[in-house]
């Protein structure tokens, strides 16, 4: 088959056209890839930071946000049958540990990450387990499909909390940070406002819904969120960046008892004045990883199906696979939206 292949333990990668179509275990499914995404990590991957080196083993194909379909089960598989359309949940749970038995599997204690720790699906075709695969609702194309797990990440951290009636900052315009946006306001946000330094993904979050559009390397960010919400501040905020500077900043904007959510992850420690932006503010702060196995992808496809946002407006570009260096560059350029790549097969297809 051919796919993409990270032959070394060195940036770049390698377009390959020999690759061994991977075999299928008892309980696992066998795709034939239609669309995949590119995701922060697979940058990682591809540009080999420290990130990459200390968890991903080489040589392998990487890439796991994608839809195809099935085309061979396991033994074992009773859920799926060959014809099934199919996008993934990469988080690979183990399935008997305390965050599996207690419905949190998508923060599995012994968790792998398709693409990441195994195989992944820029290629041809993937392997994944049953306990991955979410097969996708009819009205959904194989290109909206292959976004549902960054969708997923979004969702996620947008209703990990109340957001109905609240005033809600969103802190970065990523791929992700852009559905989060779209996700807040499809789930009724009194508003929403939009955060970044670049004014193509702001333009692209009013497509999803913002009302407030914030370019911080003009605007002060407090003042603009105090202005916005009457000197009371933010009731949520939401950060997609992991910018230290700017979520040190975003405390001050934050309402008493406010809601402060992270997603991105930061690269260096948090410094913050826990007395006033945490203690006096009885601030309400969580984490938030990966998707709900499944409740998160019901979620996605609601907001989808019912017309709200489309992800038409998320998708940034689309690559023929052969071309993934214009495709890794575009990003790096800070090109706004979702990459995604085409196989042969769903070229041929229309995808």
């Amino acid at each position: 088959m051919n796919g993409i292949f990270k032959h070394m333990a060195a940036p770049g990668a390698e377009y390959r056209t020999d690759l061994p179509i991977p075999e299928v275990g008892p309980t696992d499914l066998l795709v034939r890839v239609h669309v995949a995404a590119i995701c922060g990590t697979d940058q990682h991957i591809y540009h080999w930071n420290e990130y990459a080196s200390t968890r991903v083993p080489v040589p392998m194909v990487f890439g796991h946000e994608f839809a195809g379909d099935v085309v061979a089960v396991g033994e074992s598989v009773r859920s799926f049958r060959v014809g099934d359309r199919v996008a993934t949940e990469t988080h690979i749970p183990c399935g008997h540990c305390y965050q599996c038995m207690t419905g949190n599997q998508h923060n599995c204690e012994e968790m792998k990450i398709i693409g990441v720790h195994v195989p992944g699906a820029f290629s041809d075709y993937a392997v994944i387990p049953e306990a991955c695969a979410w097969r996708f609702d009819d009205s959904l194309s194989y290109r909206h499909a292959a976004m549902l797990e960054p969708m997923g990440v979004a969702v996620h951290g947008v209703f990990s909390g109340e957001i109905a009636l609240q005033k809600t900052v969103i802190l970065g315009c990523g791929p992700i940070g852009v559905m989060a946006v779209g996700a807040a306001y499809a789930g009724g946000a009194a508003g929403v406002m939009a955060v970044d330094i670049f004014d193509d993904k702001l333009a692209m979050a009013k497509k999803l819904g913002a009302s407030e559009l914030v370019n911080t390397r003009r605007d002060n960010l407090v003042q603009r969120i105090l202005a916005w919400t009457d000197g009371r501040g933010a009731d949520v905020i939401i950060d997609y960046t992991g910018n230290v500077g700017l979520i040190e900043e975003a405390f001050g904007g934050l309402r008493k008892a406010g809601r402060f959510t992270m997603v991105g992850l930061p690269s260096k420690k948090l410094s913050l004045d826990l007395t006033n932006a945490v203690v006096y503010k009885e601030a309400h702060i969580n984490g938030s990883t990966g998707r709900l196995m499944y409740q998160t992808w019901y979620q996605c496809e609601a907001i989808l199906k019912s017309g709200a946002i489309s992800l038409d407006d998320v998708i940034g570009g689309v690559y023929d696979m052969r071309d993934f260096e214009r495709a890794f560059a575009d990003i790096a350029a800070g090109h706004p939206g979702k990459m995604l790549f085409l196989t042969d097969y769903g070229k041929a297809n229309g995808d």
